[in-house]
């Protein structure tokens, strides 16, 4: 006869991480794009931590993760959980597996509800009692609040100082990225916009390791919200970006990236590199900004609140206090947007998007992203932010799936969206990124005629237009705003722009200038008769303006 013992589910709970550790115990995270990662490394530097950034997932860590935990799961999670697992066994053959649980502890964001997302720590101790390293220190950043207070030993301590200078080192790092996706298309001198962007995120790694530390929760919350300190250091990442020289008659296609958190976010072999695929077959890349998701949990929040309205006494005052967070965390990325001369993409509006979305998706179905992902597709079609939606979805991933069935309804309704719902399997690259170009093809064909289009709407021609864009010296610079004239492509509303300004001008000519007018305003424009259809005027690209009247013949 065989003895059996039936041994519990116990869950997971670590060894303290006592305050006297910090000195000599590393803390790894990962998992996002690389600037981001090193500027939140530095402001937790500031803090008095040890950190270090695991390195970006590949393919032995995928299939690491199905070995060592469940090969069922999501691609995201195969590779999170094989690439903390490869490393810390690569750092237990330089010592032992005993050294490496007591010198490191590894720190993420945890979740809860349908998403993969809110299990991944169960996967990472799988992996690890399955490698040998059951002892090793997992915690967890709940995405529900900024002030958790210290984990058991007061080892950590995710206060609002920890959290606020996390929060904007995303802020930060989202602007330089977006503004990095807007300018290597175009740039002249190949490689110039990597070499500048390097050197920015040194430079605002510095910026975050200087700043100053504020104590308290309300010292912590006012000096981040009002202060000018990460502005001005974005004024001298504009100055930089100024430098760069670009020609933006160059056509091609804007491509937005949608989709599962980790996927839209990392730049590697998790998602097939689709970043730098996308920019060597000819796209402009829309990158997918890490602060639209803080602005959606934001968003979810809010909505709870609203339904405990009449049942909770207290819910009325928080939701108030809760969308006054959200708005200030909104102005602050327009703060930073300004100091690039707004440039970088500002965020779409939360309520937008689930407008937009609510005929296809419900509000209240909050796995993954949620309607976020319906919402962007025409929120982008419909404001013509790109030419091509680019969703890429993780294999087994149940929100995505509900997403993409969705989808179905929508382009029943606007057959005219060219959207590229892409399975990332990790082991798939071929079949996927040719699905891709399929849907591509007819993005650049858009584009191009998009663009040729435009000219003969305008009247010039190529070379016309070069001419044009050369009596323009600072459109020639990546810190340079290009102004949105309905048109969806950067080269056309380069063309549509040119147009404008010499029109403008050769009209202004022929007329004496108006006197000077007594106070410090724009002055007033030239009487002629043209329609700007509502959109800024030539003479200030850069600041959101109330339309100009239209002039009387």
């Amino acid at each position: 006869m065989v003895s059996t013992s039936t041994e519990h589910f116990r869950a997971y709970k670590p060894r303290p991480f006592m305050r006297d550790e910090r000195e000599h115990v590393t803390i790894l995270f990962g998992g996002l794009h690389w600037r981001a990662e090193r500027i939140i490394q530095a402001s937790l530097d500031r803090l008095g931590y040890r950190t270090e950034i695991l390195p970006t997932a590949t393919r032995e860590d995928l299939l690491a993760g199905r070995a060592l935990a469940d090969i069922g799961q999501c691609c995201p999670t195969s590779f999170t959980t094989g690439n903390l697992a490869n490393f810390l066994r690569d750092r237990a053959k330089e010592s032992s597996a005993e050294q490496v649980a007591e010198n490191y502890v590894y720190f993420t964001a945890g979740s809860c509800g349908s998403c993969r997302f809110g299990q991944y720590h169960q996967s990472y101790e799988l992996a690890l009692r399955n490698s040998g390293l059951e002892t090793f220190r997992m915690f967890l950043l709940a995405q529900s609040g900024l002030d958790q207070g210290a984990v058991e030993g007061g080892g950590l301590e995710l206060n609002l100082p920890f959290t606020l200078g996390a929060v904007w080192a995303v802020l930060v790092s989202d602007i330089v990225q977006d503004l990095e996706y807007q300018t290597r298309p175009y740039e002249v001198v190949p490689g110039e916009t990597d070499r500048v962007v390097e050197e920015c995120v040194d430079y605002l790694c510095e910026v975050f390791r200087d700043a100053p530390v504020p104590g308290g929760k309300v010292g912590a919350a006012a000096w981040y919200l009002s202060t000018g300190y990460f502005v001005k250091a974005l004024r001298e990442v504009h100055r930089r970006f100024r430098a760069v020289r670009l020609d933006r008659l160059r056509v091609k296609p804007i491509v937005k990236i949608t989709g599962e958190f980790y996927l839209q976010t990392v730049e590697g072999e998790p998602n097939y590199n689709i970043h730098r695929w996308l920019e060597a077959e000819g796209a402009e890349v829309y990158p997918a900004a890490i602060t639209i998701w803080l602005d959606y949990l934001m968003r979810l929040a809010c909505q709870e609140l609203e339904d405990h309205i009449g049942l909770n006494r207290n819910a009325r005052s928080n939701l108030m206090l809760l969308k006054s967070a959200q708005w200030l965390l909104r102005k602050n990325y327009q703060r930073m947007r300004r100091a690039l001369d707004d440039v970088p993409h500002a965020l779409p509006c939360q309520k937008e998007l689930r407008e937009l979305a609510a005929p296809w998706y419900h509000s209240r179905l909050t796995g993954g992203e949620g309607d976020m992902l319906v919402g962007k597709t025409l929120w982008a079609y419909k404001r013509n932010k790109a030419h091509m939606i680019c969703e890429l979805s993780p294999y087994a991933c149940m929100p995505n799936t509900m997403s993409i069935g969705a989808m179905a309804g929508v382009l029943g309704r606007h057959p005219e969206i060219l959207y590229a719902p892409l399975e990332i399997k990790g082991d798939a690259e071929v079949h996927a990124l040719s699905r891709c170009q399929m849907v591509l093809t007819e993005a650049r064909r858009r584009a191009q005629t998009e663009f040729e289009e435009v000219l003969e709407q305008t009247g010039l021609d190529l070379d016309t237009a070069r001419e044009r864009l050369e009596a323009l010296p600072e459109a020639a610079s990546a810190g340079w705003p290009v102004p949105q004239r309905g048109a969806t492509g950067t080269a056309a509303n380069m063309v549509l722009h040119l147009a404008d300004t010499r029109y403008r001008r050769s009209a202004a000519a022929e007329v004496k200038p108006a006197p000077k007018p007594a106070r410090l305003e724009p002055a007033v424009s030239v009487p002629v008769s043209f329609d700007y259809g509502g959109m800024c005027a030539p003479c200030i690209p850069c600041r959101p303006c109330v339309p100009e009247p239209r002039p009387s013949s």
